[in-house]
């Protein structure tokens, strides 16, 4: 029984890639910090509620020992859980939003991976964490690149969370060598976050994350696109 965990699985990319997971016979714990949204969708995916808020430390813990308590271990963590905050430019200082947006985006995979850690104990066990190329310096520095971005834009506090996720994401691949570490992009795709102005549908952003979840991309610590892999 593959045992996955997906953050803010409770509408948009979460919940289509939890559909499509236990679809492929995944036992799949639908996380939401909202119980009753939490329940509701998952009693319609077929998949087990997790009251799951990944700012705050208790809540994450508590996740955590309830996934311990019935099933024992995990196979797949999706950190999908987070926010963009409102539109800014670098040129306005928006130290709060900033801390914000860094409270879910970043500092919430770190708490949620760590709490996960003694569970993501068998050969194989995967940790996707969902990005942005908007976090990829690359793209950033490059203007030619940044033109063939759709819904490129330079919101600092986002994109740097974004950024500092990548990171992160390489460094727990070299330190905890015996997981597969994943950051995937899902492209401009149409949810809340973006109020639904994004060109990619749910079902097309959501397969990304399912093939790079499934390992059908490249092996070993990987930043893929909606697209193919992306300059980090």
């Amino acid at each position: 029984m593959t045992i996955t965990v997906i953050t803010g699985a409770n509408k948009g990319l979460g919940y289509e890639t939890a559909r499509r997971l236990i679809e492929q016979g995944h036992t799949v714990y639908a996380g939401a910090r909202d119980s009753a949204r939490g329940e509701q969708a998952a009693a319609q995916l077929g998949a087990r509620p997790l009251l799951i808020d990944v700012t705050d430390p208790a809540s994450v813990h508590a996740a955590a020992e309830a996934v311990r308590a019935e099933s024992g271990h995990v196979d797949l963590l999706v950190n999908n859980a987070g926010i963009t905050g409102r539109p800014t430019t670098a040129a306005e200082p928006e130290a709060e939003l900033m801390r914000r947006i860094y409270d879910t985006n970043v500092f919430g995979p770190v708490q949620t991976i760590h709490a996960f850690l003694p569970l993501l104990s068998r050969p194989g066990a995967t940790v996707v964490n969902v990005s942005s190329g908007l976090g990829s310096l690359a793209i950033a520095a490059d203007p030619a690149l940044r033109a063939s971005v759709p819904g490129w834009a330079p919101f600092p506090a986002y994109a740097s969370s974004k950024a500092a996720l990548n990171m992160l994401t390489v460094l727990y691949a070299q330190t905890f060598s015996h997981l597969a570490f994943r950051a995937v992009d899902p492209g401009y795709t149409a949810t809340d976050l973006n109020g639904h102005r994004g060109i990619r549908t749910v079902e097309a952003g959501a397969q990304t994350i399912v093939e790079v979840a499934l390992g059908e991309r490249a092996a070993g610590t990987l930043f893929a696109g909606a697209d193919g892999d992306l300059p980090w």
